[in-house]
């Protein structure tokens, strides 16, 4: 069994030292992070997680919380017996699957990382987009190819809906009092009823909604690769869209890009894609001189 690296008190008086620059940057600042379902399995990674946005706040950092809950949901689903069906990539919710969509994510998964940040002495509180009609949702349909004849059809995906209008009223009430918001992807419709709100999308629309320095999405992979699977460290947007047009980016990455590029328009400084199955990987994307993603800037 391997031993642990050593760290002697002035190792760690050093690494304090060289994350100051990086603290200042981000005094009084909003971070957005998205975290997302397949990063929340591990337990231990959880309440490392969970430490880590303690010691976010505690730096006099703003951080939101938005997550996610996907392999969670289908776990739930396939315990009730409810089959799931995908149509672009989105999951089609009727109405027995948006009763078990909406406990999943606004119940027991927000309240589960609501109990770690506040066992690690934080003290968040757990919201959903439908609290204080904080997002409003629009229905979502699809066009998808049917794989025989080709042929295009406008797919109805039930109660799936995407940010049609953000109010920031009771996250600016929060914000800056020693509170961290956890924030489930349910929304209430502009026309009534509920909506099951992509997680990345939602965060995204949070994210320029309060003009957040940095948004930061969590998921399962070490950032933007290029076509050797090498990390790419930053992008500009024009870069983006031109990888997305000679097949760099491709597949489930680009839907992850758009929201990035959503979030710069709508007046985020920077957008981080990075892995976050990596212990620590906020802090350090945020406090030290390399990162630990792909940065994305205007």
């Amino acid at each position: 069994m391997s031993k642990k690296p050593t760290i002697t008190p002035q190792d760690a008086a050093h690494v304090l030292s060289e994350a100051l620059p990086h603290m200042q940057r981000y005094d009084e600042e909003i971070i957005v992070i998205k975290y997302g379902g397949h990063a929340m399995g591990d337990d231990t990674i959880a309440r490392a997680f969970a430490r880590d946005v303690v010691l976010l706040e505690q730096t006099a950092i703003n951080p939101v919380v938005v997550h996610g809950g996907g392999p969670q949901i289908e776990a739930m689903l396939k315990k009730a017996g409810v089959q799931s069906q995908f149509a672009g990539g989105l999951r089609v919710t009727d109405k027995a699957t948006l009763e078990i969509v909406e406990m999943v994510l606004a119940g027991s998964i927000n309240k589960q990382i609501v109990g770690y940040i506040n066992e690690a002495g934080g003290k968040a509180i757990g919201l959903c987009g439908k609290d204080g009609n904080m997002v409003k949702a629009r229905k979502v349909t699809r066009t998808v190819a049917d794989p025989d004849s080709n042929i295009e059809k406008v797919v109805d995906l039930g109660f799936v809906g995407e940010p049609a209008k953000v109010d920031t009223t009771v996250l600016d009430t929060v914000l800056g009092r020693e509170l961290i918001p956890v924030l489930a992807p349910v929304a209430a419709g502009i026309e009534g009823g509920t909506f099951n709100v992509n997680a990345d999308t939602f965060a995204g629309a949070i994210a320029g909604a309060l003009k957040a320095k940095r948004f930061l999405l969590l998921t399962d992979v070490p950032g933007v690769l290029d076509k050797s699977k090498q990390l790419i460290k930053e992008l500009t947007a024009a870069d983006v869209r031109r990888l997305i047009a000679d097949g760099t980016i491709s597949g489930g990455m680009i839907p992850k890009v758009e929201t990035c590029l959503y979030a710069l328009e709508a007046g985020v400084e920077g957008v981080v894609i990075l892995d976050g199955k990596v212990p620590h990987a906020v802090l350090l994307e945020l406090f030290t001189d390399h990162g630990a993603g792909t940065l994305i800037t205007r």
